[in-house]
């Protein structure tokens, strides 16, 4: 018996190695692609979850929209939350995997799964206790109120199945298994956008329903995850000795996430300024057309977080097994790659605004007269964006958290909530729509200077 298992064993190992093999010899370009085309259809779908909401909900009422944008920050938090364990423990797992460890790398899953059911739980429990002070700090109006508090109490019921079904799908991609991650995000996406339609306008649930149908899209996510991990056909298992808390793991895993922890915190925090800032000098439409907006540049963003995520687990190889030629070739495809997508973005953004808006807005009207020119000013340094999401992502996925977390705060909240303050100041509600772009260029300046730096240190690592 003895005998078998160890066999069992043997082979398990080898096929794990089997299945790292290409990190340390195909093309880095060809690993990138293959990574890449699964990682983008699974944060685009991603994605979906709330601008399926916002289309539906736009044709109810434009105020739904005001109201979802409203109480988003929450959301952010929560998200903050999710990637604080999930790439953070998913970096550890890639660099684990990098120095041939996989049993290393099976306990950190198994510790962050506990994590993510503690941190879910008690998200949604703080989140109800203060639910009325929540609606007010975010800027939510008399006018939006009833639809904000509908949305924001069933999406805080999901926290746990949020947390979990999201983090979990880092480590499947951490893994190398980018199609099942994108199959995950698939299903999900499909389940939320066939309930919709049917909760919010067969059952006439309205804004409950689009909740409703979130919730159940990230049950059926987080129950997906999970059986991968305990189903022979992943190379990593969840087991049950693995599931317990421990602090240095704890710590570990929050050194490297406590960088996307802080760009989701400073997305938050910056959302929050913007929607106190459109109340002050604009009305609950323009607070629909930040929605609108947000909902453009997340595809955008997105599309560019997943290049982060189709280099991750080859960043974090390459720096366990010290392959620095590597690591340099895939940063460099990786901020190339980047700047296309920011500038494909920018063109389309600003060739057709008109359409891009239509899609939140049943008939012509408020959405368009107040969307178009502020679209067109807010995305106006969009190219300069994709090199600075890509670097943020590099420096957390090689374990250099302090560098990544230095160049959000300087970007987000010390560039951009500047702006907003001081912006308006000038140029009122316009100076809102001009601080993102204002904030951009300035920012892109920094970190121009710092990925040159990076590629010298790579430089002379090489001639070590």
């Amino acid at each position: 018996m003895n005998e078998n298992l160890l066999t069992e064993e043997v082979v398990a190992e080898h096929r794990r190695e089997g299945h790292w093999d290409e990190m340390r010899t195909a093309p880095i370009l060809k690993l990138l692609v293959k990574y890449f085309l699964p990682a983008l259809v699974g944060v685009i779908v991603s994605a979906l979850y709330n601008i399926v909401d916002r289309v539906f909900l736009g044709q109810v009422d434009p105020l739904a929209l005001a109201a979802l944008s409203a109480i988003f920050p929450v959301v952010l938090v929560r998200v903050a939350l999710g990637m604080l364990i999930g790439i953070g423990g998913s970096v550890r797992v890639s660099i684990a995997l990098g120095k041939g460890d996989f049993k290393g790398a099976e306990r950190i899953i198994g510790h962050s799964f506990v994590l993510m059911l503690i941190v879910g739980l008690v998200f949604a429990v703080v989140g109800f206790a203060i639910i009325e002070p929540l609606l007010q700090f975010f800027g939510v109006t008399p006018l939006t109120h009833q639809y904000a508090k509908e949305y924001l109490e069933i999406n805080l019921l999901g926290s746990i199945f949020s947390v979990v079904g999201y983090s979990m799908n880092n480590f499947i991609r951490a893994e190398g298994s980018a199609k099942t991650a994108m199959y995950s995000m698939l299903i999900s996406a499909v389940t939320n956008v066939v309930l919709d339609p049917l909760f919010i306008f067969v059952f006439g649930w309205g804004v409950p329903g689009a909740a409703w149908a979130t919730f159940v899209a990230q049950g059926v996510l987080a129950f997906w995850v999970l059986g991968y991990f305990c189903r022979k056909k992943s190379t990593l298992k969840l087991h049950w000795a693995n599931l317990r808390f421990s602090w240095s793991d704890t710590l570990s895993i929050f050194a490297i996430g406590f960088s996307p922890f802080i760009i989701q915190l400073a997305a938050s925090l910056v959302q929050s300024v913007f929607n106190k800032q459109l109340l002050s000098y604009g009305n609950d439409y323009d607070m629909s057309v930040l929605g609108v907006i947000n909902s453009v540049s997340m595809l955008l963003m997105m599309s560019i977080v997943a290049l982060n995520q189709a280099a991750q687990p080859i960043y974090g190889y390459c720096v366990g097994a010290k392959h620095y030629q590597r690591l340099r070739s895939a940063f460099f495809y990786s901020l190339t790659a980047g700047t296309c997508i920011a500038l494909i973005g920018f063109i389309l953004v600003e060739i057709f605004p008109s359409p891009i808006i239509q899609f939140f807005e049943k008939t012509v009207g408020e959405l368009q007269a107040h969307g178009i020119p502020a679209m067109r000013v807010y995305f106006l340094a969009m190219p300069l964006v994709g090199i600075q999401i890509i670097a943020i992502g590099y420096f957390q996925s090689i374990g250099n958290a302090v560098t990544s977390a230095i160049l959000t705060v300087i970007r987000q909240i010390v560039l951009l909530v500047s702006m907003l303050f001081l912006l308006p100041y000038f140029w009122g509600l316009d100076g809102i729509w001009r601080a993102t772009p204002v904030s951009d260029f300035l920012s892109a300046l920094i970190f121009i200077v710092v990925i040159v730096y990076e590629f010298r240190r790579l430089n002379k690592l090489l001639k070590a």
